[in-house]
């Protein structure tokens, strides 16, 4: 059975119909690419996933429960967590702090434990654990960004454009951190602007056109189609 059901959902903002009867699976332990156009609904579909935003029609289906009318705090106690486009860092905390934020649903006494971890993962933001988060850089944002999400515990994790703004070098820093976050049994749903890197390290792709999901395949039927070569990955 799929981590994440997505059966014919509408978005609207206002009177703006986002998302146009949009459906798509996601299995325990995979990474699926969202790519498409500005516009296409790609962070749409995120934001109503994690209950940013609501549908006024279809389901999501979320570990075998209906979950397309709960709040977001509810959402990440069941194990959802978001990495929003342009990071949303706490900029007045420290980076400690933020991390801290992360984990403030959880209980269990292995807080400290999973610290250590972000920083394992990340040793600049170990670095710079007692600077404030607003004056990092564009990239030890995204860092800290990830890390936080993890303090939650997710089982499925949202990631929008998280390679936007940064340097070549700190790209594949963030790409190889989501191929290792995916190793350790997160479920990860990624939307990227960089459709060819999205689709080297993802299992699956969805390309979203205007609302509504214009084709799907494996990430490397994908890398072959011609027109999403052509569209989306620069190949004539």
């Amino acid at each position: 059975m799929a981590l994440l059901e997505v059966k014919d959902i509408h978005t609207y903002y206002g009177n703006i119909h986002a998302l146009k009867g949009i459906s798509f699976e996601v299995d325990s332990g995979e990474i699926i690419a969202l790519i498409g156009s500005n516009g296409a609904g790609k962070t749409t579909t995120l934001r109503t996933i994690s209950g940013l935003m609501a549908p006024r029609e279809g389901s999501i289906i979320y570990g075998g429960r209906e979950i397309s009318a709960m709040r977001a705090d509810l959402l990440v106690l069941r194990g959802i967590s978001m990495v929003p486009e342009g990071r949303g860092v706490f900029a007045k905390l420290t980076v400690e702090e933020n991390l801290d934020m992360g984990a403030y649903i959880r209980s269990d006494g292995r807080v400290a434990e999973d610290l250590n971890s972000g920083y394992a993962m990340f040793p600049r933001l170990k670095e710079r654990r007692k600077q404030f988060a607003g004056t990092l850089s564009g990239g030890e944002q995204q860092m800290l960004a990830i890390a936080r999400a993890l303090m939650s515990k997710p089982r499925l994790l949202l990631l929008d454009e998280p390679s936007m703004g940064l340097a070549p070098v700190l790209v594949d820093v963030v790409f190889e951190a989501i191929q290792r976050i995916a190793s350790e049994g997160v479920t990860i749903l990624l939307v990227e602007q960089n459709a060819h890197m999205a689709l080297q390290i993802a299992d699956r792709g969805y390309v979203l056109q205007s609302g509504e999901v214009a084709f799907s395949d494996t990430a490397a039927s994908l890398q072959r189609n011609e027109i999403v070569q052509k569209t989306y990955l620069g190949i004539d």
